[in-house]
């Protein structure tokens, strides 16, 4: 489908499913020294670019739903989990990120925070479409950050929001940058989860993530880490799993992405409850350093 433009309005341009490897491929390309100074691939950009991405018509299936449930702890219900359309939205946001107007590499920008509404639960059988906007590129305290914004609708019925929150580590702004969100410093009391070696490959073949920071060691360590992490939406979903049981229909779920959970590893889950919700922490069990701070509001 040709792109669609207008006066003063972003481009729409429909994506057609789902990355995988060669999206991955290509993600990794402007961070490889040499290949990085290529037509095509290097990243001459200052400014988020005026885009719209779509995608069109894509059925919540059973198969798919459950298959993302058993990775994440969610019981089988007859309704998507909470994060589940995030996974749906991942090939927005990586065909945003590797698109040639797109400034920064894609591989090496951290999530630094995910927020989540759901207006309503998505009934297994319903058909969503997606739509992802870039905007507020800012200083922050550690480099420059931005918003990646989606909205799910059924119909002309908006569902399901999210905006992800990446940073470009580099040159920040100590005294005036952005510093994040703030969230609540929660004991964790709850139970210690063993994540296996093979967690991140797991659930980049659900969700369709697969970069190399969560695979394996050796790939891990071709990008500065000292082994593979688990995926920040993992943690954030198997947290909601952990509440799933707690929270209404109508909701908001906020988290913090701090230290990164090292594969194999375990992590501990607490809880506390708040004037509208639910704060919620994943620690390290034996330091208590935390992985991801959360809050949850009832709408």
């Amino acid at each position: 489908m040709p792109d669609v433009a207008a006066d003063d309005a972003p481009t729409v341009r429909v994506v057609e499913g789902g990355g995988g490897l060669g999206t991955m491929v290509k993600a990794a390309l402007p961070v490889v020294p040499g290949v990085n100074l290529l037509p095509g691939v290097k990243k001459t950009g200052r400014e988020l670019p005026a885009l719209e991405l779509r995608r069109e018509d894509v059925q919540v299936t059973r198969a798919e739903v459950d298959r993302y449930a058993a990775v994440c702890g969610f019981p089988n219900k007859d309704v998507a989990p909470v994060p589940y359309l995030h996974m749906l939205a991942f090939p927005l946001h990586m065909a945003l990120m590797t698109d040639a107007a797109f400034p920064f590499p894609a591989i090496g920008s951290v999530h630094l925070e995910n927020s989540i509404t759901q207006h309503r639960p998505v009934a297994i059988g319903e058909t969503v479409s997606l739509s992802l906007t870039a905007d507020n590129l800012r200083n922050s305290t550690k480099g420059r950050a931005w918003d990646m914004n989606v909205t799910g609708t059924v119909g002309d019925e908006v569902v399901w929001e999210s905006v992800s929150t990446y940073l470009r580590v580099g040159k920040g702004d100590k005294e005036n940058g952005d510093p994040g969100t703030s969230f609540t410093a929660i004991e964790a009391k709850g139970p210690v989860w063993s994540l296996p070696e093979s967690l991140g490959r797991t659930y980049g073949a659900v969700s369709g993530d697969r970069n190399p920071i969560h695979l394996y060691p050796l790939t891990a360590k071709a990008l500065g880490f000292p082994r593979h992490i688990a995926h920040g939406m993992w943690s954030k979903a198997r947290c909601i799993a952990a509440l799933e049981n707690r929270l209404p229909n109508a909701v908001r779920v906020e988290v913090g992405f701090k230290k990164p959970i090292f594969l194999p590893g375990k992590a501990q889950f607490g809880t506390e409850p708040n004037a509208a919700g639910w704060d919620f922490a994943l620690v390290n069990p034996k330091s208590g350093a935390p992985h991801l701070l959360g809050r949850t509001t009832a709408l």
